[in-house]
């Protein structure tokens, strides 16, 4: 499976001879567990399994959610309720939904600002990283319809406001709007193609993880130093390397444990923290909320759409220059998809011959700068549309991609790197200098 150098299954009983012979499912297990891993990984390697863990609990509580749900506009609310009040755990049931979710685009958050750290993206893992934002974009996809779901207030403008964006696309815009929708406004059979997406979409990303994890046990993992495991013997492998088996599978539960009693202790005690109050009223077409707020975790790039108003010189510049095709609404959402493509190109954009950021000084300051513009983003994205908060959302906006296509170039020519280590021992030595072979 992976392309270091490791000792094979090989079956020693009858049994596991004949079924190895026939399906080698034993042998593909063992492979995985087995599979030599860098030695020197450190605690943010570890959201794997956190992600890991919320796809299977989404899965889970959603198809016991989805035997008591009813999509039809009607009946979809009072159905919610249902589930709440008289539903045996019901209410358990919607809260590790709705908070596993919230904790899914935590983890997830973690694990790619940790790969744009340490460099992941980087050859021979281009694949694997462009995997890995399919699945963030479908992620995003299934977690909007899930918020459709419910048809509160919030469910139904959100719903109203994100769909209206694909109208904003000159010439096919409308006919795609009415596609997606399923008539000319959000109605029931928005949110039966919603429902139906939202129940199809986590299948094709449990294809699609277990895709992104044989592509990275065929490449090797990524490590904090970015320097490869050797290859050239079985015993340098070993050198570099742990089995994942028990060491990395016991840190990571471990780990896991640790994450899940924060998770149980927001389900327990403050399950509608991140939600918003008029998500449980009633949707009502004739009622416009005050402001229409996305979920957190949607809230960076929704920042980055409002950020160009007509106002902006860019906006008019390109609306000048393409005949008015390009009004502000269109920028707002080309900007929006393309902070997050922004992201997938990165292996591309990087243009430093060293892959960890841990041994590149001034790529430190400009990514810790990143991360607080992320946040800063996630902040502005909740707040009204006047005042002071759409110039924050301009800069915030502005700083994001100037980073990934300006910044990062430049680095990797103006930059001085630190000395890496020859090799992963000798990195794993001088932070336990005392741990055996």
């Amino acid at each position: 499976m992976s392309g270091i150098p490791h000792d094979h299954y090989e079956p020693k009983t009858g049994f596991t001879k004949a079924v190895e012979s026939r399906l080698p499912i034993i042998g593909l297990i063992h492979g995985t567990l087995m599979i030599p891993t860098p030695k020197n990984l450190n605690w943010m390697w570890i959201w794997g399994i956190v992600l890991a863990f919320c796809l299977g609990l989404q899965i889970v509580t959603g198809i016991v959610l989805v035997m008591h749900y009813t999509p039809h506009v009607d009946m979809a609310f009072a159905s919610v309720e249902h589930i709440m009040r008289d539903v045996n755990g019901g209410h358990m049931l919607r809260y590790l939904h709705a908070n596993g979710a919230s904790m899914f685009f935590f983890a997830v958050y973690l694990h790619i600002f940790r790969g744009l750290y340490y460099g992941s993206y980087k050859a021979p893992r281009e694949i694997t990283w462009i995997i890995g934002m399919i699945i963030y974009l479908l992620m995003m996809a299934t977690g909007f319809m899930g918020y459709v779901l419910p048809w509160g207030q919030m469910s139904f403008w959100g719903a109203t406001v994100i769909t209206g964006l694909f109208g904003a696309i000159p010439f096919v815009g409308e006919p795609i709007q009415t596609w997606l929708l399923g008539g000319p406004a959000v109605d029931n059979a928005t949110l039966n193609r919603f429902f139906s997406l939202h129940y199809l979409l986590p299948f094709v990303i449990a294809g699609l993880v277990i895709v992104h994890i044989w592509a990275f046990h065929t490449t090797g993992n990524n490590n904090p130093t970015g320097v490869e495991v050797r290859r050239t013997s079985k015993a340098e492998a070993k050198k570099d390397t742990l089995p994942f088996w028990p060491y990395f599978v016991i840190k990571d539960l471990f780990a896991l444990g640790v994450v899940l009693v924060v998770f149980f202790a927001v389900v327990g005690f403050m399950p509608n923290f991140l939600g918003h109050p008029d998500n449980y009223l009633e949707a009502n077409p004739l009622s416009t909320p005050a402001h229409i707020v996305p979920e957190w975790y949607f809230l960076p790039f929704y920042a980055i759409l409002r950020a160009f108003t007509a106002d902006v010189w860019a906006v008019q510049a390109v609306s000048f220059i393409t005949g008015g095709i390009v009004d502000a609404k269109f920028f707002g959402v080309l900007a929006m998809f393309g902070a997050i493509i922004a992201m997938a190109l990165v292996p591309w954009l990087d243009t430093s011959s060293v892959r960890s950021g841990k041994y590149r000084p001034m790529f430190k300051w400009w990514f810790a700068l990143l991360a607080v513009d992320f946040v800063v983003l996630m902040w502005v994205g909740a707040m009204p549309t006047d005042g002071i908060y759409p110039y924050i959302s301009l800069i915030g906006a502005t700083y994001w991609f100037a980073y990934f296509f300006v910044i990062l170039p430049l680095l990797g020519v103006i930059e001085k790197p630190l000395p890496t280590p020859a090799t992963i021992e000798e990195d794993f030595a001088a932070h336990y200098p005392g741990a055996a072979e």
